[in-house]
């Protein structure tokens, strides 16, 4: 369910003026009445982001204008007349039949527009068939063959002097990606006119364009959505602009909402057609992004694996709200690949059930839930080093240090795919669902727009943290206090702090980081950036070793639908090198039989004091102490609380201090 900030209820009102677009508004879904700005909610079905459709006549004449339909024959029974109207379109002749002449004309035209290779806009076909020039275009098709006469005019010329910039394809590559319709990994670079086109930067003309009129030109009917509005110091105030285009969202942030739809506008073009205008400032919220075909693998492995765990989704544990996985590879090379670790989950441990022994989870959103079996997976690549022979510590993930300690080798990296976006502030700000909020609001979302969240106890959903005390109170929630744990998108702009392995792997291994997170769907990756990393811009400097992680972000192309129905109340893990899936009770915190999870505090706990040295083997620890060893880990930590105070973003609030003081006896 969607997230939604404190505040009253939309008014229909209000939500009928700012869903729907008049000719007299100067500027759609910017403002309000008398200029007010309009928070933006949460129903993506409000505002119409892209291109209103064109019928197939229409987008068949921008393709080849001045086409001749012809009436062919008219058949059936008066009451109920059939025709048939033809079109010939590259040679080919295209007969459509209908009711109607014009459903007839409109079925020819359908027909044609069918034959052609298929881009998603006009603009790309027209330059498929040699009408207009786009470097960025992207061949694909769903067909295996298509006429010779759709590709003439695309391939140049030897002999032309006007592709002396050229760069040949292998013929017999490129006359098989013409058989199985793809154009795979070879652009061919027809802007030839200059050698200054190698660096993809705009013609002259173009440079000269404001980057809104310039994509303007190449898209039109956009629109531009305000995302947020915020006052900065001295009463500066800085706007966030969204628009989205062929799919994908692009933003830009800036002193005015003219500022800001430049930036957005510039970052579209230089995503999509690879224009960037040289006069134009780069946009300060820009993320990097990992490539689409790499993001995608990494989803497909994980979706596959957790079919293959759940005996072809056929399992009662293959229904899910969340699933996570991390996928381990070397470089970018997805031919080594392979999957660590999968969960799934949306629900947190009752309060009642909290336990000061370490057995149980607390936590079982499938994003976490993934961290700690990554955390289990990192202990068992340690223990190859525990083995006598050299080929295990060959096969481990990590290499020991002279100075003592172990740390990754070379170009392993980690990539986190969840399903949908982290709970909390990412998922809350996700322009993906949208539509204008009454004025009263507006003062609470600027308040706790980015702002640290937590968790409703044994449900779905986030609040800001409102309580002062950063710690709670074992009594307290025994008593009925709801139990507080914080939000994802909080955790994991932490893990790029602190590292994934937390403290007690700590006093082993260098911090851990993320490369990327694939979000399936409500993904904005802009808003993503930000609340997972430009939050901590002024955290300072960091000790060595630790740093604020840039994370590579991703959505899909192709998202996995949302199961319909209530959460399940279980939450599942798998780690490789075991069998099956485990099941959590996401209200106990442990497994339906009572036994508690391989990934609760004290089976972590146990497998710390195997990895370290035989004094803390033969020592009596409290789980408490034990993390107290990481002494640095320590001291980032509360520099990131600190850093999440100092920027006004609430204080992060802590479990009883109670559930870690057991003991782990050996």
């Amino acid at each position: 369910p969607a997230e939604v900030p404190p505040g009253s209820a939309v008014s229909s009102s209000e939500r009928a003026r700012g869903g729907t677009s008049s000719s007299k508004r100067k500027r759609p879904l910017e403002e309000g009445n008398n200029g007010h700005f309009c928070k933006l909610q949460l129903i993506w079905k409000k505002v119409s982001w892209s291109v209103t459709p064109k019928n197939a006549l229409v987008q068949l004449h921008e393709l080849k204008p001045g086409l001749q339909y012809k009436m062919v024959s008219q058949t059936g029974p008066v009451h109920a007349p059939v025709f048939a109207v033809a079109v010939e379109v590259n040679g080919l002749t295209f007969e459509g039949t209908g009711p109607t002449k014009k459903k007839a004309k409109m079925r020819a035209a359908e027909l044609a527009l069918k034959s052609f290779v298929q881009f998603p806009n006009a603009c790309q076909a027209h330059f498929a068939m040699g009408n207009c020039i786009n470097p960025s275009t992207d061949f694909t098709s769903d067909q295996a063959d298509f006429p010779d006469t759709l590709f003439k005019e695309f391939e140049p010329s030897t002999h032309s002097e006007d592709f002396s910039v050229y760069n040949p394809v292998n013929n017999e590559l490129l006359s098989t990606a013409y058989r199985h319709g793809r154009l795979l990994c070879h652009t061919l670079d027809l802007m030839g006119h200059s050698k200054q086109n190698r660096h993809k930067m705009a013609s002259k003309a173009e440079s000269e364009k404001n980057p809104v009129v310039l994509l303007n030109e190449l898209r039109s009917g956009l629109r531009y959505v305000c995302l947020s509005e915020t006052v900065e110091k001295q009463h500066i105030k800085s706007f966030v602009m969204a628009v989205r285009v062929d799919g994908r969202t692009f933003e830009g942030s800036g002193r005015s909402k003219k500022l800001a739809k430049g930036q957005a506008a510039q970052a579209a073009l230089q995503a999509l057609f690879n224009i960037r205008l040289p006069s134009h400032i780069p946009s300060r919220s820009k993320c990097n992004h990992l490539p689409q075909d790499f993001a995608d693998s990494i989803y497909q492995m994980v979706t596959q694996k957790f079919q293959e765990l759940t005996d072809n989704f056929t399992s009662m544990h293959a229904r899910h709200k969340t699933l996570a996985g991390i996928v381990m590879t070397k470089g970018l090379d997805i031919r080594q690949a392979q999957v660590i670790v999968l969960s799934s989950g949306t629900k947190c441990i009752n309060g009642e059930y909290i336990n000061d022994q370490g057995l149980a989870v607390n936590d079982c959103h499938a994003e976490i839930v993934a961290r700690r079996a990554f955390v289990h997976f990192l202990y068992s690549q340690l223990e190859l080093h525990l083995s006598k022979r050299r080929e295990d510590w060959e096969r481990s993930i990590f290499v020991r240090l002279k100075e003592g300690g172990y740390r990754l080798r070379e170009n392993i990296l980690f990539h986190l795919y969840v399903s949908t976006s982290p709970c909390g502030d990412a998922r809350l700000n996700s322009p993906y669902e949208i539509t204008t909020d009454c004025k009263e609001n507006k003062h609470i979302v600027r308040k706790y727009r980015g702002h640290l969240r937590t968790k409703i106890e044994s449900g779905e959903g986030t609040i800001p943290v409102r309580c002062h005390n950063a710690v709670q109170t074992w009594d307290g929630v025994l008593l009925g206090e709801q139990l507080i744990t914080m939000s994802c998108t909080d955790k994991i702009a932490r893990w790029n702090i602190l590292g994934l392995q937390g403290a007690l792997l700590s006093s082993f291994i260098e911090p851990t980081y993320l490369h990327s997170i694939i979000v399936g769907s409500l993904c904005h990756t802009g808003h993503l950036s930000r609340v997972m990393s430009h939050r901590l811009e002024d955290i300072g400097q960091l000790p060595a070793s630790y740093r604020r992680n840039q994370l590579l972000l991703s959505g899909v192309s192709h998202t996995e639908a949302r199961q319909p129905g209530k959460s399940p109340g279980f939450s599942t893990n798998w780690i490789a090198g075991t069998a099956d899936l485990e099941v959590i009770n996401a209200t106990t915190g442990k497994r339906n039989c009572g036994s508690p999870s391989r990934l609760c505090k004290r089976m972590l706990f146990a497998q710390w004091a195997k990895n370290g040295s035989n004094a803390i083997r033969m020592a009596a620890f409290l789980y408490s102490e034990a993390k107290l060893v990481a002494q640095t880990y320590q001291s980032v930590k509360q520099q990131l609380f600190k850093a999440f105070q100092k920027a006004g973003l609430g204080t992060w609030v802590k479990k009883p201090p109670e559930q870690d003081q057991f003991l782990l006896t050996v």
